[in-house]
């Protein structure tokens, strides 16, 4: 190869940007996450048609997990670094938030990852053409969500207590998380810039948070828990 050729090389490890970094390492250890949940939550489903079926999900997120990995390597970039910055604020959501049972768990999942996927697709839309199709590429629905519906439903019919239970969980959950997204914002330069960038100011930032919560009522709703 040539020298000229080494230096295309270097320089296409150099275009991606601290924001984008960010992006895809807080997607990576969001992914690495849920296949520890789903495999966790997989062992406490009440059926075994239950517990292939997190378990399918959970092999879904980890190949998601390994197209950011290898994306960001092509970039020049280990994937351990980019997920260190995020790390300490998902363990403590998840600390926070350890579900008592397993319509607590799957609400969880359905509430957790829906507000990061409503929140990744709105800056999906910020970035160039490759980068946007990998981020909507990896939160691509896993079947997850209508798993999570026909569970709660299901429950609930057996049990019509959990539904006053489940929605005050909901609660709870939205506003740990909203509580976690803001400082990952707050402390990542990078991450806020592209957020400030591509919404258009400050006031993008709170109007970007106002739809995630109208987000989580309608998933709320949909799951009668509303």
């Amino acid at each position: 190869m040539t020298e000229a050729a080494n230096e295309r090389g270097a320089e296409a490890e150099t275009t991606i940007s601290d924001g984008v970094v960010d992006l895809i390492g807080v997607l990576a250890y969001g992914e690495l996450s849920a296949f520890d949940r789903m495999s966790e939550d997989s062992r406490t489903a009440p059926t075994l048609s239950g517990r292939a079926a997190l378990a399918s999900m959970a092999a879904a997120e980890i190949g998601h997990y390994a197209r950011l990995e290898r994306f960001l390597a092509e970039h020049g970039i280990a994937v351990e670094d980019a997920m260190k910055p995020f790390v300490a604020h998902f363990d403590a959501f998840h600390a926070s938030t350890a579900p008592r049972s397993w319509l607590e768990s799957l609400v969880k999942a359905y509430v957790g990852d829906g507000l990061a996927a409503d929140l990744y697709r709105e800056m999906a839309n910020w970035l160039d053409q490759e980068t946007r199709e990998l981020v909507l590429e990896v939160l691509a629905d896993t079947g997850h969500s209508a798993f999570a519906e026909r569970e709660v439903a299901a429950g609930i019919a057996a049990d019509a207590r959990q539904r006053d239970r489940l929605a005050l969980w909901g609660r709870r959950l939205l506003g740990e998380a909203l509580t976690q997204a803001q400082y990952v914002v707050a402390e990542r330069d990078g991450l806020s810039e592209l957020i400030v960038t591509g919404s258009g100011d400050l006031s993008g930032i709170a109007g970007l948070f106002r739809r995630l919560q109208q987000g989580h009522t309608k998933r709320m709703q949909v799951l009668g828990l509303g």
